[in-house]
């Protein structure tokens, strides 16, 4: 059933306003801060790359050349889904590892 414009709730977090934890809250935290890093499960986490040269792009260069490149399906439909600009942050990942190995060499 598709969904009605006046069922939609949007909500903004504003960091300043942090949400009120009562105690068991509080404490289901605490333990969580104290366990040791291998008894916690990360089975359910989204999988990162390892690779060293993935960073988030603060500012994304305005100077581009304009190619054609051949890249994977399922790697264009991963930049797809990240919503517009998905070509600016393909740069930025390309740009990343340039970079890396600039640094490396």
């Amino acid at each position: 059933m598709p969904k009605k414009e006046s069922n939609i709730v949007k909500r903004t977090l504003d960091l300043k306003l942090r949400p009120v934890l009562d105690d068991a809250q509080k404490a289901r935290l605490d333990g969580v801060a104290a366990m040791p890093d291998e008894r916690i499960d990360y089975s359910d986490a989204p999988s990162l790359p390892d690779a060293v040269w993935m960073k988030a792009a603060t500012e994304l260069p305005h100077t581009k050349q304009q190619i054609t490149l051949r890249i994977d399906a399922e790697v264009l439909d991963f930049f797809k889904h990240t919503g517009k600009r998905y070509q600016s942050r393909i740069n930025a990942v390309l740009r990343s590892y340039v970079e890396a190995h600039k640094a490396h060499s």
